[in-house]
């Protein structure tokens, strides 16, 4: 259940960034109080008290001083977007790579790969879950058990890694797959776009 006190604590902890914030912005713009409030209408005095905490800020506030000062109202707020970042990718081990998609430690994980035709290719390994196989470029063999399967690029493959299996590019060129592995060793069925009502 969630705690109404710990709600409007955050909201007023970030409205108290909000002065600090407008402050910031108009001075590494090299603008005066005196500047801004001829450029918005808002009296400096009104602008001061804003920039000081103790004016509330409201929308018909921010919106002209934000639009001046060419910030966004999110760049006022106390939480951002985590900055993008690289992938964690592997080094390359007998002709693939390979790149993680999702968080560590996630109950489905997300990898892809990119296979290269090699003579020693990875030997086939077993462990409990279900994958998913997505080609995205090129053409695999994967081997489950005794058994081999061609997949083409467009085509996805679905098996129970408690049996022994490996993925190996044929052909000439690489090829480059997406893998969905679930640990609890459910098939994992993509949406069937077809039985959606576009209405």
């Amino acid at each position: 259940m969630n705690d109404p006190k710990a709600g409007g604590d955050l909201t007023r902890a970030t409205l108290a960034e909000v002065g600090p914030r407008l402050r910031a912005a108009r001075q590494r713009r090299s603008m005066t109080l005196g500047a801004l409030a001829a450029a918005t209408g808002i009296s400096a005095s009104t602008l001061s008290r804003l920039e000081s905490g103790k004016r509330a800020p409201k929308l018909e506030l921010l919106i002209p001083v934000t639009r001046e000062l060419r910030i966004g109202l999110d760049d006022l707020m106390m939480w951002h977007a985590v900055p993008p970042r690289p992938a964690p990718r592997l080094p390359a081990a007998r002709g693939m790579t390979v790149e993680y998609l999702s968080p560590a430690g996630s109950a489905v994980q997300v990898l892809k790969m990119v296979l290269s035709p090699t003579a020693t290719p990875s030997p086939a390994r077993s462990h409990g879950g279900f994958q998913t196989v997505y080609v995205l470029r090129g053409k695999a063999k994967i081997k489950i058990g005794d058994d081999a399967h061609t997949v083409n690029a467009g085509q996805a493959f679905e098996f129970d890694t408690r049996i022994a299996h490996s993925v190996i590019a044929i052909g000439r060129g690489p090829v480059e797959v997406l893998t969905v592995f679930s640990r609890q060793g459910e098939p994992i069925r993509p949406v069937d776009l077809t039985a959606v009502d576009g209405s």
